[in-house]
Parts: C-alpha cells; structure tokens; sequence
C-alpha cells in the first residue's frame, strides 16, 4: 500500500455516501489504503461543538505510521484541514469546503501540504469566493465547477481529480 486516505462525508450523509464512495474507488485502484469513518452519532445533535469530536474520530483512525493524506466533503472536508494540523499527512483534498462554520469558535486551519479543491460555482451553504480566498492564500489547485454544494453533477469528475492529486503524490 502507497498509505492511507481517511475519507470523511458530510454532516447530513454517511460513510457510504456517493462521493466518499467515488474516492474509495480511486484509492482501490491506485493501491492507497482507505478508512472511512462513521460521523452519524457524534452529527445527530447537529452541535457545531461536536466537531472536535469529529476531528478527534478522524485521527483515531489515522495509522500513528506511515503516509496519510485526509480527504472530505463538507463538514468532512472542513475536520480534515484541522486533522492534518494534528497529524502529518502528505495531502487534503477538499470537495464543498466550508471555511467557517456558525457557532463553531474556529475558522478553517489546515497543514501546510498539497491542497486540491472541487467545489461549485453555485454552491448554496459555501460561498465559492471563500473557497478562491482559501486557495488563493494557500496556493491550492482549485477546481470550480457548474454545479451546487452537494456536487451531484461532478461525482465522476472530483473522483478524476482525485485520481490525479493521489497520483501527484507519488
């Protein structure tokens, strides 16, 4: 195995959702070793709050050794900038990131590592001029697409992109 990718769904989806699904496909293929971990009981409160317990459950099921890169969509995207902080990791990729979250006291923080984002043009829950700022500042790849926060349109496409950014790494 080449490492790990921790692939973290959204706030109102599940471990098997569709394009944390299109990312465990490209990992399979690429020989990069997965784990997707269930968010549902820590979200079910919808406490903005919970999200440390959410960060806390991704690096529990980060390997303590070896490569790591933190994958999400959404909320998932937004605990995998602050997983990496915690936990040396070789890369994000970002789907529909939030940059700030209501109620919850931090912006988004991530690790100084190779950056890729898909996020949509129309997206209704994150404004698409955060997602520019963020990878602007960072000197990220950004992908904007024609479509809304969930990406329905582009599953196919993010998981390219993604074969791409794992690829990059080597």
């Amino acid at each position: 195995m080449k490492g790990t990718v921790i692939l973290s769904h959204g706030l109102e989806s599940g471990p098997q959702a569709t394009k944390v699904s299109a990312l465990a496909e490209v990992c399979d293929a690429l020989g990069w070793a997965h784990v997707r971990p269930d968010y549902r009981d820590i979200d079910a409160p919808r406490d903005p709050l919970a999200i440390d317990a959410r960060i806390a459950l991704a690096l529990e099921h980060a390997p303590p050794h070896g490569r790591v890169v933190f994958a999400g969509s959404s909320m998932g995207a937004f605990i995998s900038g602050f997983a990496s902080i915690r936990r040396a990791c070789e890369g994000l990729f970002l789907l529909a990131l939030p940059t700030a979250i209501p109620g919850y006291p931090h912006g988004f923080a991530a690790a100084d590592v190779p950056t890729a984002l898909v996020h949509g043009w129309s997206d209704e829950l994150c404004p698409v001029d955060a997602a520019i700022d963020f990878a602007r500042e960072r000197g990220a790849t950004l992908h904007l697409v024609r479509d809304d926060h969930r990406l329905g349109a582009h599953v196919a496409y993010c998981a390219a992109m993604f074969q791409r950014f794992l690829a990059d790494l080597g």
